[in-house]
């Protein structure tokens, strides 16, 4: 929460629904994540923007198969545009393997210019992807704007789902919404026989999520061709919903929309009458 005295969370102006995708630890394929959901969400129609949070790892890129520089006039910048969503990331203003050694002030500000300094336009859902854990970067962005909720992803094993209760807390404790958890890498199926392989044992996240009283979003496969997508930069989500592995972000994409409504439609309102 704001501490008192703090300055009240102003919202982004044409940014209908501002949603965190976090997780506990690296590792657990919240990028992957993020990018098929923003690219599910603008083919299903929706106007989206995808903000690469994670400063330190910027992968989204990478991902989205795109190394543009950005252009812009004045103050503001211009979003890369990439399978019909808008992108903004440190590694399209640090590209290459040189690493970025910035300390908590430096990253409050870039956070700060991505967020209000891009010309984002008219959004339906600003999907801010955060760096892994609970440290300055999701803190700034929660602390100085006004998150329509946040989406956690995590694994079924115990060591993903300890940290993935560490963000679900962080989120509760801040006041923002926790729209739901994801189990992703859930499971492995064999091509050659159908066989499902827990990898990282089953039911983790669905139980977690009930212990924690969050909804639960679904699992996604570990599935090699989510792999070869993100690194090919063509995400398998370009594939549309009527593709097998595509299918589950699909659904999460649709879920998730009803969980913004659900959590717009249970805030308070505030009027003020003559």
């Amino acid at each position: 929460m704001n501490p008192a005295g703090a300055p009240p969370k102003a919202p982004l102006p044409g940014i209908r629904y501002l949603v965190a995708v976090g997780s506990g630890k690296g590792g657990v394929g919240k990028t992957t994540v993020s990018v098929n959901l923003a690219i599910a969400l603008a083919k299903l129609g929706q106007q989206v923007g995808l903000l690469d949070a994670d400063v330190y790892g910027p992968n989204v890129p990478l991902m989205m198969g795109t190394r543009e520089s950005p252009t812009g006039h004045a103050e503001s910048i211009r979003p890369i545009e990439k399978f019909g969503v808008r992108i903004m990331s440190m590694g399209f203003l640090n590209p290459g393997d040189k690493p970025l050694i910035w300390r908590g002030p430096m990253l409050h500000n870039i956070i700060q210019q991505f967020l209000r300094n891009v010309e984002w336009g008219e959004l339906d859902y600003l999907l801010i992807d955060l760096p892994p854990g609970t440290g300055d970067v999701a803190l700034s962005l929660i602390q100085t704007a006004a998150m329509s909720g946040a989406i956690v992803v995590t694994t079924p094993s115990d060591v993903s789902l300890e940290d993935a209760r560490k963000a679900v807390n962080m989120f509760t404790q801040m006041r923002v919404p926790v729209l739901g958890l994801v189990e992703n890498m859930s499971y492995l199926v064999v091509p050659s026989s159908g066989e499902r392989i827990d990898v990282f044992g089953r039911g983790g996240g669905k139980r977690t999520a009930a212990e924690m009283r969050v909804p639960f979003l679904g699992e996604l496969a570990l599935d090699p061709e989510v792999r070869i997508g993100g690194d090919s930069g063509q995400p398998i989500a370009t594939r549309g919903g009527a593709d097998a592995h595509a299918a589950a972000f699909f659904e999460l994409a649709k879920t998730a929309e009803e969980r913004c409504r659900q959590s717009q439609s249970s805030a308070p309102r505030v009027t003020v009458e003559d």
